[in-house]
């Protein structure tokens, strides 16, 4: 597929695609026209990229990071600086906090729901 359509279906301007690709977290193939080549593949690591930089990491990080969702893994522990490792532990951590309040805010939004369809089941019933 050409940027346009990853873009599309991504929600990912095309402008941040190309930096993705200059900062090495995707791989794109060329066309013999020398055109960008998608696969299906890059879909899937553009949102996993997505979120992963809506969670607050750099790309240094995300580029270190990355290897961990492929199968089978293939990580470099080289570049695991005590640095890095503090800050992904920090993310982490951060993450499981906001993810605690998602959670908390998707129960009080579904009890909500409930709630008023249940009201609202109550007074059709009522008219009937």
């Amino acid at each position: 597929m050409r940027i346009g359509e990853l873009s599309d279906r991504t929600g990912t301007p095309r402008r941040l695609l190309r930096y993705y690709e200059e900062q090495g977290l995707i791989v794109v193939g060329r066309s013999p026209n020398g055109y960008r080549a998608y696969d299906e593949y890059n879909v899937d690591r553009v949102v996993q990229i997505r979120g992963l930089l809506d969670a607050g990491l750099p790309t240094r990080i995300i580029k270190q990071i990355l290897p961990c969702l492929d199968k089978p893994r293939v990580i470099h522990f080289p570049d695991a600086t005590p640095e890095m490792l503090a800050t992904l532990e920090r993310e982490r951590d951060r993450m499981t906090a906001r993810i605690g309040c998602l959670t908390r805010n998707r129960d009080a939004v579904a009890a909500y729901l409930a709630e008023v369809r249940g009201d609202a089941a109550a007074t059709v019933a009522d008219r009937g």
